[in-house]
């Protein structure tokens, strides 16, 4: 079943095409990631679906029905620019978002308290939210998203000001959402947090739609391309490859995308004269490699237009 569905979506901003005729559809009980560089239309696109901004051209729907204030109920959403009430407590600031959202005070208390413990954040309800650090504030807007309990969830950068502890428990958390049958769209920079949690992504760049689907077949559709080794000794080895591309690299290990039919074993050998080899490993490429390879072709290809 569809959760949301995006149907040749455009959105202009003067000159600019910030949305062109993009389609993405996501399904119930998955997680959903949108990815991009700065300026691809993620979060124009996310304000569209949240009904935020209104659409040029095309259509959405949320459960069947077309954007606009019933689905908006349907949706909690995590905006990237955060919207908490700096002079509030937060304690007062979850039960009034908490109501805005049609819970019964009652209710909504139980589940504040519940959520604060969880985040390690009780003992924060009666302190200003002005006062808290970012990762804080970051913490009590994830908690007013969710508190509600809504089918469908839209977290835009959930990730950002967290430490890595936190950004732990965070993603646990969408992945509980997620098992007890929650639609999660978000936006985020991190690809090794999409790698670990998302089933499906759709890549943005210029405004357009570079590549969306399964995660692991679009996995499998770039092949086993990529090397990964971790040597001892001189890495001058790395210096002499060609029709490669280089990434992550460091003093004894680096990932190597291979370009244009190179041979892996050209590789071992050059690596095997000036090295010890502790690990070789063809393996399928990361999310990163897939990232970089569509996203970067593709902002060279613009550049090279743009002088031609």
């Amino acid at each position: 079943m569809i959760s949301i569905q995006v149907k040749n979506l455009n959105k202009l901003f003067g000159k600019t095409q910030a949305v062109d005729n993009v389609s993405f559809d996501v399904y119930k009980g998955r997680i959903f990631g949108l990815l991009g560089p700065n300026g691809a239309g993620k979060t124009t696109t996310i304000r569209m679906i949240n009904h935020i901004i209104p659409l040029d051209s095309g259509e959405i729907t949320i459960n069947g029905l077309t954007v606009g204030p019933k689905t908006q109920k349907m949706i909690g959403y995590m905006p990237e620019e955060r919207g908490l009430y700096k002079k509030m407590k937060v304690g007062e600031q979850l039960m009034y978002l908490a109501q805005l959202k049609g819970l019964k005070k009652p209710d909504a208390k139980k589940k504040i308290v519940y959520w604060l413990k969880r985040f390690d954040a009780y003992d924060w309800h009666s302190k200003v939210v002005g006062e808290l650090s970012k990762g804080m504030s970051q913490k009590i807007q994830f908690i007013a998203t969710i508190v509600h309990d809504p089918d469908i969830y839209i977290f835009d950068e959930p990730f950002s000001g967290l430490d890595p502890i936190n950004s732990e428990l965070l993603k646990e958390i969408i992945i509980e959402l997620r098992q007890n049958g929650k639609t999660i769209l978000f936006s985020t920079h991190r690809m090794e947090q999409v790698e670990q949690m998302c089933d499906d992504i759709c890549l943005f760049n210029n405004g357009k739609v570079v590549i969306t689907g399964n995660l692991r077949n679009i996995k499998k559709e770039f092949g086993k391309n990529t090397v990964l080794i971790e040597f001892e000794g001189d890495p001058g080895f790395l210096d002499e490859l060609e029709d490669v591309r280089i990434n992550n690299r460091s003093t004894n290990f680096a990932e190597i995308r291979i370009l244009n039919g190179l041979s892996h074993q050209q590789i071992l050998k050059k690596a095997m004269e000036k090295s010890e080899i502790h690990k070789f490993q063809l393996v399928e490429p990361s999310l990163n490699e897939i990232f970089i390879s569509t996203v970067g072709e593709d902002n060279i290809k613009n550049k090279e237009a743009l002088l031609a």
